[in-house]
């Protein structure tokens, strides 16, 4: 595109984010493995993005929703199994879901399978501080009240589901 055309164009308030899989910094829990890719202070806040490799059984997160953000899941291998609201759905290799603010959801790897995933939050939201604490909780390095006090400060608000409970139990 040349002259006109180009005038109207908002340029970025950031410059491209390259994240080289071999430089990637990753964290864990017992159960899962996560490649940070871009985070919101990167992207100009317009989005937050990582990977999740689910052991078999894995749980991933309990019910919970996000006031300010967007969550897409695209299920890259093996199979996850999602709450939605009320409702339980298996997402498979190559299904992606989006799941609006306000929306209680919640993840675990699909029954015998494990689940390789990319999350994108849009609009960013600073989750990598979030996933670095919930890996130390995870491994006893510290409290699950971290976890708690940082709800609004990760925009990761916990709910109880009576629907997701008993998936889990089953």
């Amino acid at each position: 595109m040349t002259g006109e055309n180009t005038k109207n164009i908002r340029k970025p308030d950031f410059a491209a984010v390259l994240t080289r899989a071999a430089e990637a910094e990753t964290t864990s829990d017992p159960s899962s493995v996560m490649t940070l890719l871009a985070d919101s202070d990167t992207t100009g806040g317009l989005l937050t993005s990582y990977r999740s490799h689910f052991a078999e059984g894995a749980v991933g997160a309990p019910a919970h929703f996000h006031t300010r953000a967007a969550e897409l899941f695209f299920v890259i291998d093996g199979s996850l199994r999602v709450l939605v609201d009320e409702e339980v759905v298996v997402l498979n290799a190559g299904d992606s879901l989006v799941v609006p603010p306000h929306t209680p959801h919640a993840f675990a790897a699909a029954p015998g399978r494990e689940a390789d995933v990319l999350f994108v939050f849009t609009p960013g939201m600073a989750r990598f501080d979030y996933l670095r604490l919930l890996g130390r909780v995870m491994r006893g390095e510290a409290s699950p009240q971290e976890i708690k006090d940082s709800s609004e400060r990760f925009d990761n608000h916990y709910v109880d589901s009576p629907v997701w409970r008993a998936e889990l139990g089953a």
